[in-house]
This record gives structure tokens, sequence and C-alpha cells, in this order.
């Protein structure tokens, strides 16, 4: 129903322990969504990351690092936790690829932990997909 919608999203906006963003193109086009949540002293988790079928083929990869840089740069995290459905193969072996570890199996989902330095080395390893800046609009 619209009106639970609305009020989910009024109360939503009110939490200061989570936040969602839209993934633009540098034209403004919407490309999809992140979400950062769930802070674990120096860690953060990160999810609800949906991106468009048609967006440029590396929007997966910028807003990866985008979450990375912002998330350690600007709010002073260190490490990442995350699930993944055990049946999206393909976002599984993509964080895998960025140096996050399985820690743990339950039900449908892997969870995985990403130390600092693995974040770092992707983010190196990947610096020709992040722009010199981030910039996140309120």
């Amino acid at each position: 129903m619209l009106s639970n919608q609305i009020a989910w999203m009024h109360r939503y906006a009110d939490r200061s322990d989570e936040a969602y963003f839209i993934v633009e193109s540098l034209t403004g086009d919407s490309l999809g969504t992140v979400r950062l949540y769930d802070p674990r002293d120096d860690s953060f988790c990160w999810g609800s990351w949906v991106i468009k079928s048609d967006a440029p083929q590396a929007a997966a990869i910028e807003s990866a690092l985008l979450v990375y840089a912002y998330a350690l740069d600007k709010l002073g995290f260190t490490r990442a936790h995350f699930q993944v459905r055990k049946e999206n193969e393909r976002v599984w072996m993509f964080h895998e690829r960025f140096g996050a570890v399985r820690v743990r199996e339950h039900g449908d989902d892997y969870e995985y932990a990403i130390s600092h330095d693995a974040i770092r080395a992707a983010m190196r390893r990947y610096a020709r997909y992040l722009p010199e800046r981030v910039i996140v609009e309120t």
C-alpha cells in the first residue's frame, strides 16, 4: 500500500545509522541504488546494490569503488561486511575478485568480510574507474 511505503520513507529519513544512495552517471542518469548500514565499530555493511541491466558495463565496479572510498575516506570505516545470496554467483565472484573473504554461510546467504588492506588494494587495482574526487550530494 502506498501510504505504508510513504510512512516507511519518512521513518527511514530520520535514521542516522544507514543511508541509501542513487548511483548516477556523470550526465545525471540514474543507474541503480546502494545502501550503507549496520555499522559495527570500524566495519560497515553495504548492500541493496541494484544496477540497471542497461547501465554501462563499468557501473558495478565504479559504484563499488565509490562505496569504499566514501565509507573509508569520508566516514572513517576501515573494513566492511556484507551478505550475498548463494545463487547470485556473479555478485559473490565480483566481491571475491575485490578481495572479500567468505567467512560463513547461513541459509541462502554467504557472509563476507573485506579488510582495509584488501579494499585499498582493490582501489589501486581498479583506480582507472574511480574519479579523483568522490561527490556525495544530499
